[in-house]
């Protein structure tokens, strides 16, 4: 029996597969160790309403607005995403508020035996928990973000009230497949028969894969496109969004904290999976969709995107990680006001990270790091491919050397991004 929340933490790190420390080897290929688990729980996951959220890019951020907006609205909201950044407890939230310790050392503690006798992974037992803490709880409602691929995401064992589906990209082809319309057929794996499904980003290519699964099912589409859109406007480094639904204004000077340039879409398929929740019966009203997104960060506490850490000079973190979001955060640094660019950068070592390189800017300092986990990629490794890209820099392992060096040679109308990997954005020390 675990009697703190540290040894317990500790149980879990050392004796199960992570996917976020270890890559493919954590993963298991069927829901067997979910289903297990939840059958001793007595099904916690059919005990609340949900809204399933997959994709590539953008779940996360999606997941933190749609749970901010019901909060908002009144309901008692569970949140579940990973992976965590700073504490364990970021994963799981009733209203923001995380997972007390208690919670967590009681159930290990109680599914311990079965933890020894099918060894499912770390994610597995963590739905598991959030599950059972959401049901105990008794929460209105849970957004749940998976947490890859879908068909086979150890959350796919759920019956939302909706589903939502960010955008496809290139992330994750050795586990999800080596063509889009492969990826896109496993995010498509959450869609479930009756249950209406938003994607928030239209892909011509891909749009009869999701067609197609839905018509099977039953499922009713909607392409967020369709019905909103969302035009940002920069003041200073401040980001405002005017928003249109169809053609008339829906909100003007939204100032939503998530600055990146790519939430206008994610902005898109919030709204329009409100109203589909609306349209069964949710009673959130325009001032709660309104407060909702203003006030995502304080409500939900998501960090790490487009986050400005300091202002002289200009310092920001971003946890896009694949060629998709490194394309947006590459965009919205070319969009900023700064004499020198510095860039501390690190990747992990099971991707072909060639693409990213080449989208990185070759007039930057950049500052080569190395999160602290096995995934990892060496940062004289990285050094090494960005160089034959035609990028310039130092070789700092440490994440806060490395940021700290930058500092020492940035001048105050200079600019400072930090990021290539969530892993890298988590270990920086004031964020």
């Amino acid at each position: 029996m675990f009697k703190t929340y540290e040894a317990t933490l500790s149980f879990l790190y050392d004796n199960l597969p992570m996917f976020q420390r270890i890559g493919a080897a954590a993963l298991k290929n069927d829901l067997s160790n979910t289903l297990a688990l939840c059958e001793a729980l007595q099904h916690p996951e059919k005990k609340f309403k949900s809204v399933h959220i997959a994709g590539t890019n953008g779940k996360g951020s999606t997941s933190h607005m749609l749970a901010s907006i019901l909060q908002s609205a009144g309901y008692r909201t569970g949140l579940y995403t990973s992976p965590h950044l700073k504490n364990f407890t970021e994963r799981i939230r009733i209203d923001g508020k995380e997972i007390p310790d208690r919670f967590i050392v009681d159930f290990v503690n109680r599914v311990r035996p079965l933890i020894d006798e099918i060894r499912p992974s770390f994610f597995e037992i963590t739905v598991a928990m959030a599950f059972d803490y959401f049901a105990v709880e008794e929460v209105d409602i849970a957004v749940i973000e998976v947490g890859l691929g879908g068909r086979l995401d150890s959350t796919n064992v759920i019956i939302p009230e909706l589903s939502v589906i960010t955008n496809i990209g290139w992330d994750h082809k050795d586990l999800l497949g080596d063509t889009l319309e492969k990826i896109a057929a496993e995010k498509a794996g959450i869609i479930k028969e009756n249950v209406p499904v938003v994607v928030s980003e239209r892909q011509s290519a891909l749009e009869g894969v999701f067609r197609e699964r839905a018509e099977h099912l039953n499922a009713p589409l909607h392409f967020a496109q369709d019905y909103y859109k969302a035009g940002q406007r920069q003041s200073g480094i401040q980001v405002l969004l005017d928003v249109h639904k169809m053609s008339e204004l829906f909100f003007k000077d939204l100032d939503v904290p998530l600055q990146g340039f790519y939430q206008r879409k994610n902005v898109a398929g919030v709204l329009k999976s409100v109203d589909v929740l609306r349209s069964k019966g949710w009673n959130i009203s325009g001032e709660a969709i309104r407060s909702g997104l203003e006030s995502v960060v304080r409500q939900t506490g998501l960090k790490g995107r487009w986050q400005v850490l300091g202002r002289t000079p200009l310092k920001v973190c971003d946890t896009g990680h694949n060629v998709d979001g490194i394309r947006e955060v590459v965009s919205q640094i070319q969009a900023q006001s700064y004499a020198r660019l510095h860039m501390v950068f690190g990747m992990v070592k099971d991707k072909d990270i060639t693409d990213v390189l080449k989208l990185l800017p070759r007039d930057a300092t950049y500052y080569f790091c190395q999160a602290n986990i096995p995934r990892a990629l060496d940062a004289t490794s990285l050094s090494q491919q960005a160089n034959d890209m035609g990028l310039r820099g130092f070789v700092i392992p440490g994440v806060n050397d490395a940021i700290r060096e930058a500092e020492k040679r940035a001048a105050d109308d200079d600019m400072i991004f930090i990021g290539g990997s969530t892993f890298v954005v988590a270990e920086i020390e004031d964020l």
